[in-house]
């Protein structure tokens, strides 16, 4: 058989591109957190020209995040995608940040032509439509327009979910329902008069939000609506689990023992798993609440807390290891210098307005200093006769990626909300190999996932107790705990996580735990949530 220049030539592009999307999948690949579904492979695609082509990576690694919740995944930048590329994976994932990107029609045409699940965020679900021979005969609804009406509340699952003000510049693109037997609206916003527009909309295998819902996020957010979205792709066969964790902060020397033991028999009472954030070290370098004279306890030398923390142990507590000393050097940073109040990994500072400003890791941050002080909090716990933790929670949930790839070696897990920086992740899946530290982002989770940095994160997003209001941040309850719970709900196998601190009346702990538990939430062992 002959074949002809224009064939050889079809040939070499098809190998080009077959090799491209290999070595791309496997650079870029990410693994799931435990428990997902092994059988369930995520392509997610990011935006990255313009102006703020950079926010389309941090876009991206927060939703690779939340996949792991369902399956393994890979991470690139929508530009690269190659025909047939699709056909590897169980679903896409599509984040458009960037106006007009210029999407490769392969992508266009691949998306048209499966059938697997696909969710599209925001930007350029018009070009989309215009590539397809009959879009709203294929999905039954049409893209139309940006609204920008003040649109506060996203209804989903008959649950009002926030939409923070500051959010509300951006629009959200409307959609219109061509054919209702094969489209449907999945939630609504409804603005400051009444009026509701689509906020997310399903025809067929596609879903579309009508925004990017990552930003100017809280505990009662329509992000909560978009991590659902997001399981259905990454595992439409997702668990409805309904578990909790509680876990006690904060914990050091100066802590009563009375109070320790007071909480341990009350959760015991109630069959409640429980952990604890222990801080190994206690230091008060310039005497903040001693009169000026220092202050510096080791775990092993506080024999009576020692003794109340066995006692937690006994009855279903499992200690972590929360920092080292949980402050740094002997510099407020930013409140007193002591341990409990104070970053640990990271510079911060209180601005003029009142807001706590992360700044960036500390100066003497490398590998081997934060190890150093790994290792030191281990051999705390082993002089204290303590098991030897395998939970690791980040000071004010901040450190840097350093720091990161070192807790991600010693533990099995982390307890955190992520802190990431533009501009790195590992796997050469974006940024330039250099963490950009003036431009860093959060991220919460609601269950359990597998980090951009490899490490497994049990959730924590209800947050906690604070009586009064600090740093611009208003006073939240065990009703507010609760009110948070119930937006959780409409996420597939969420774990209601909180955290308390064991010098407050122990009153609003047994609030949240009996409120959690009316609504139907199992509390468990960490051990049990960190197999998935």
């Amino acid at each position: 058989m002959q074949i002809s220049a224009k064939q050889v030539s079809n040939i070499s592009s098809t190998i080009t591109h077959t090799i491209k999307a290999a070595v791309t999948a496997a650079a870029n690949a990410y693994a799931a957190a435990p428990g997902a579904n092994p059988n369930q492979n995520t392509l997610v695609l990011y935006d990255i020209t313009g102006q703020w082509g950079w926010l389309g990576e941090a876009y991206g690694v927060m939703a690779g995040n939340l996949v792991t919740h369902g399956s393994k995944y890979t991470l690139q930048p929508a530009v690269n995608y190659v025909a047939g590329e699709l056909n590897s994976y169980t679903g896409l994932i599509y984040i458009g940040s960037t106006y007009g990107e210029p999407l490769p029609t392969a992508l266009l045409d691949d998306v048209l032509a499966t059938t697997k699940p696909v969710l599209w965020m925001n930007d350029n679900i018009w070009q989309l439509s215009a590539r397809a021979t009959n879009f709203a005969g294929q999905y039954g609804f049409t893209p139309m327009y940006f609204d920008f009406s003040n649109t506060l509340t996203v209804t989903y699952k008959n649950i009002a979910l926030q939409r923070n003000a500051l959010a509300v510049p951006s629009g959200l693109l409307q959609t219109t329902i061509n054919d209702s037997t094969k489209a449907q609206v999945l939630a609504v916003a409804t603005n400051d008069t009444g009026g509701t527009v689509n906020w997310a909309t399903k025809g067929a295998n596609l879903t579309y939000i009508g925004e990017i819902p990552f930003s100017y996020t809280g505990p009662n957010d329509r992000y909560l609506a978009a991590i659902d979205l997001i399981g259905k792709v990454s595992n439409p066969n997702m668990l409805s689990r309904k578990r909790a964790l509680v876990r006690i902060e904060d914990v050091d020397a100066e802590d009563s023992p009375a109070q320790l033991r007071a909480i341990a028999d009350y959760l015991y009472s109630k069959n409640v798993p429980f952990s604890v954030a222990l801080i190994p070290y206690y230091v008060d370098p310039n005497g903040y609440y001693n009169n000026g004279v220092p202050v510096s306890i080791h775990l092993y030398q506080a024999t009576a807390l020692v003794s109340a923390l066995k006692y937690m142990e006994a009855r279903g507590g499992v200690m972590m290891m929360h920092g080292y000393t949980h402050q740094y050097s002997n510099i407020d940073n930013p409140y007193t210098g002591v341990s409990g109040d104070d970053f640990e990994f990271y510079t911060a500072h209180i601005d003029s307005s009142n807001y706590v400003i992360f700044d960036a890791p500390v100066p003497v941050d490398s590998a081997s200093w934060t190890q150093a002080r790994v290792t030191a909090g281990f051999q705390e716990f082993a002089k204290a006769g303590l098991i030897l933790p395998t939970v690791f929670v980040p000071p004010h949930y901040a450190a840097s990626a350093v720091d990161y790839q070192v807790f991600q070696s010693n533990f099995h897990a982390m307890s955190q909300r992520d802190l990431y920086a533009i501009g790195w992740c590992p796997n050469g899946a974006c940024g330039t190999g250099t963490p950009d530290y003036t431009r860093i982002y959060g991220q919460f989770y609601p269950y359990l996932v597998r980090n951009v940095f490899g490490s497994v994160v049990m959730p924590e997003q209800l947050g906690d107790v604070e009586l009064v209001e600090y740093n611009n941040n208003p006073p939240r309850f065990p009703a507010d705990i609760l009110y948070s719970a119930n937006c959780n709900t409409v996420i597939q196998d969420a774990v209601q996580s909180f955290f308390i601190d064991p010098t407050l009346d122990i009153s609003y702990l047994k609030q949240i735990v009996q409120g959690l538990q009316a609504m139907g939430y199992t509390f468990v062992s960490v051990s049990v949530i960190t197999k998935g």
